[in-house]
């Protein structure tokens, strides 16, 4: 049995899914209709940059959603692989909006308009420069809690994801985040500094949170005919009502990825499609369990070389 997964921010790349829009008058299409919801030339964003522009949150969200619909749709049209043979679909934060379109749980244009407006009230959040993210590496999700606990009257900061054995993302204000450093090199833990720019998945989005609410409510969710999991309990979400909550919860939860891929294993799935720019879900769910089989579809020659066991 195989799952699908969608990738977030952080996955993108300029030239992404330009094979998909040379070949198929569909995918233009695409591409065209997304230009005219948000209003500007993000296929031209997409193809030529800059990467400045590419990397902004409120470009980049709808560009890796639009990238991993056409690729789904291609597989779909293009291919013979019954892609709707998945037990699971999947999404890494904003992967999970790619989720929940392919599902058919909602549109392609309400998907774009939703995402037009949530990446730019997730970076208007927090003033540019006052909040961030770092990798912690190297240790696991109850020892960076314990430290977050332990230093909790010396600074604030949170688990933002969760995302494999080994790989525990934190978000906070920057002088908290500073603090932080100074206490992981203390106990000589590794860390990365993200280039992201805001402290996103944590309550510090509260304003995001405020401005999407009204706007996901508002939206016609349908029953997903393949099970969604959702980010912030690593389960499937199934009704209507159950997805929209968890989709305005999930602008300030962690993202539970390592549960996510850990739940779905323990559902007897044994095999991973990555529909979407790079493979990072890919490299994370290899850190969780080696033995799982994993494919990326990036571009049309991926695509057919999907085969159905």
């Amino acid at each position: 049995m195989f799952s699908v997964i969608f990738p977030g921010q952080g996955s993108q790349n300029i030239g992404m899914g330009r094979d998909l829009y040379e070949n198929f008058n569909y995918v233009k299409e695409f591409f065209s209709e997304a230009d005219d919801i948000l209003n500007k030339k993000l296929s031209q964003i997409i193809f030529n940059g800059p990467r400045d522009q590419l990397d902004l949150t409120e470009n980049t969200q709808p560009a890796v959603f639009l990238v991993s619909y056409s690729i789904f749709k291609v597989i779909e049209n293009e291919t013979s692989f019954k892609i709707k043979n998945a037990k699971f679909f999947a999404g890494h934060s904003l992967g999970e909006y790619s989720a929940l379109c392919c599902a058919g749980a909602i549109d392609f244009n309400q998907t774009i308009n939703l995402l037009k407006y949530r990446g730019k009230a997730m970076q208007d959040a927090v003033p540019l420069g006052e909040g961030g993210m770092i990798a912690v590496l190297g240790i696991e999700i109850d020892q960076i809690n314990k430290i977050l606990m332990e230093n909790v009257n010396n600074f604030l900061c949170y688990v933002a994801n969760d995302n494999s054995n080994g790989q525990i993302v934190i978000s906070g204000k920057t002088d908290n985040l500073n603090k932080l450093s100074i206490e992981l090199k203390k106990k000589k833990i590794k860390f990365v500094n993200l280039s992201v720019s805001a402290p996103f998945h944590c309550p510090l989005m509260n304003k995001a949170t405020e401005e999407m609410k009204q706007r996901i409510l508002n939206t016609e969710f349908k029953k997903p005919m393949i099970d969604v999991i959702s980010n912030v309990t690593a389960n499937a979400a199934t009704s209507s009502n159950d997805i929209k909550k968890l989709l305005i919860d999930q602008i300030e939860k962690p993202v539970r990825w390592r549960e996510t891929i850990v739940n779905m294993i323990e559902s007897r799935i044994n095999n991973f499609i990555e529909i979407g720019p790079g493979k990072v879900l890919s490299g994370l769910i290899k850190r969780i369990d080696k033995n799982v089989i994993l494919k990326q579809v990036n571009n049309i020659n991926d695509a057919k070389l999907l085969k159905n066991d």
